[in-house]
């Protein structure tokens, strides 16, 4: 398969580079790398989320406790 110079490029293809190709709403898209072999690496990047992160853990596991402050010096 021939891909284009200007698309070679963007992705920083070369001869020996693996590619996969997705299906995604009726188009045929080419990423750089092969098939992830981890399942995380399946989904990374795909979550969108409307907030931080940590609003969103927060809001699964309750606030977050505050660290206490330290006080310097020896312990009695």
């Amino acid at each position: 398969m021939t891909v284009p110079v200007e698309v070679r490029d963007q992705l920083g293809l070369s001869a020996g580079t693996e590619i996969e190709f997705v299906v995604r709403d009726g188009e045929a898209v080419l990423r750089k790398g092969g098939g992830a072999t981890h399942p995380v690496d399946r989904v990374f990047g795909r979550l969108r989320l409307e907030g931080p992160v940590d609003g969103l853990l927060d809001a699964m596991r309750g606030p977050r406790l505050r660290p206490t402050a330290r006080r310097r010096g020896r312990r009695p």
